[in-house]
């Protein structure tokens, strides 16, 4: 009968020290379940912080590029004393397309030229927009449609380098 006792009594010892490895081990599994949770709840946090950056990293490489347009082809006219706000007004309508965000420009202005008195030919526009993409969408509708030809004149549209 002592060594059933003294079988038991090591079994006993054997099961409890099996009951607090499996309690040090659920211990560090709840810790770990909880430290999880923490980061579960900053997720929606880091998602728009994500987000956040994602947009500043797009804009800054839309600053990044050379963003020059050159416009061949529109004829001399009284609009000229803001070009921006011209080309703002005539170019969705031109192009048949819709920008968005809307064409949004640095600055634009004529290119001077030396020509003879009296001649017809228009002076170029240059012009720096603010989004490298709508850059893109400019040349591209002029490679698409090939040269608008609104009116009586042809408007060629291309990257000044």
């Amino acid at each position: 009968m002592d060594s059933t006792i003294s079988t038991l009594a090591i079994e006993t010892k054997s099961i409890l020290s099996d009951i607090a490895s499996f309690q040090s081990r659920m211990t560090g599994l709840e810790q770990h379940g909880t430290a999880v949770e923490g980061h579960l709840n900053t997720v929606p946090d880091r998602e728009q912080e994500h987000l956040f950056l994602c947009s500043k990293l797009i804009d800054l490489e839309d600053r990044s590029h050379r963003d020059n347009v050159c416009f061949f082809g529109f004829s001399e006219c009284i609009e000229w004393t803001n070009i921006q706000a011209f080309l703002q007004k005539v170019l969705p309508t031109l192009t048949s397309t819709t920008f968005d965000p809307p064409l949004e420009f640095q600055q634009a202005h004529l290119l001077e030229s030396k020509r003879p008195d009296g001649a017809s030919q228009p002076r170029p526009i240059i012009a720096c927009l603010l989004c490298h993409t709508q850059v893109r969408q400019l040349l591209m509708g002029d490679r698409t449609h090939g040269p608008f030809h609104p009116d009586d004149y042809e408007i060629l549209i291309t990257a000044d380098f």
